[in-house]
């Protein structure tokens, strides 16, 4: 199934939702320093491999972190090729002064902001969604 790509269409449908609880970034050297139903996303770098994992999955395996952030889903089904959504979004939450973790999936983008900033980075996108025309509360059709 193919996704989005024409910008406008992606800014008026994404629809962000705020996730429930708090997330954090660690890295590792063992693959199996979390059990892989609990690891939300993973990365493979030089230096280790990183796991985004919620705070207390990090806790409860020993696992360091610096940055407790909050989980957004932009819940339009995006193109991985779509040019411009990852732009837009950072571009509007740095205006609030905002940083923003941006994690592509398959289906949907994922934005892990401080955890402070949650709520003011929902509104930020909400704001966008209806700066483009859409309606920051419907639910778009995939």
């Amino acid at each position: 199934m193919a996704g989005e790509t024409n910008l406008q269409r992606l800014l008026t449908a994404m629809q962000p939702v705020l996730n429930a609880g708090e997330y954090v970034f660690c890295t590792t050297q063992a693959a199996t320093a979390v059990p892989a139903d609990r690891v939300l996303g993973s990365f493979r770098e030089a230096e280790g491999l990183t796991l985004i994992v919620a705070r207390e999955t990090a806790d409860a395996h020993g696992l360091s972190y610096d940055y407790v952030s909050a989980w957004l889903t932009l819940n339009v089904h995006s193109s991985l090729a779509a040019v411009g959504l990852t732009a837009a979004v950072a571009t509007a939450l740095s205006r609030e002064n905002i940083s923003c973790n941006v994690v592509a999936a398959y289906f949907h983008d994922h934005l892990f902001v401080a955890q402070a900033d949650a709520q003011r980075a929902l509104a930020v996108l909400q704001a966008l969604t209806a700066e483009a025309g859409g309606n920051p509360s419907k639910k778009a059709a995939d």
